[in-house]
């Protein structure tokens, strides 16, 4: 069987190197001011989603308040000490 192969440059096969750098504080990929919404978003469905479990079930949200409200205990602890 013949199989037809190419030669390619070594020039082709280099990758091609960014040669822009960011300003220093600038970098566009990171979002700023952006914190206090997505924490406000992410409470909001946390309580939602104990809101929608308590409907089914009042033991589990009991459970999972009890969960949620011990973790923030604890990562505080261990961030303070």
């Amino acid at each position: 069987m013949y199989l037809f192969l190419q030669e390619i440059p070594a020039s082709e096969l280099a990758p091609k190197a960014v040669q822009e750098t960011p300003a220093p504080g600038k970098d566009p990929l990171i979002a700023r001011g952006l914190q206090k919404e997505q924490y406000v978003g992410i409470i909001g469905l946390a309580i939602a989603l104990i809101a929608a479990v308590g409907f089914f079930s009042q033991r589990v949200e009991y459970a999972i308040a009890f969960a949620l409200i011990l973790s923030v205990i604890l990562i505080a602890l261990f961030l303070f000490v």
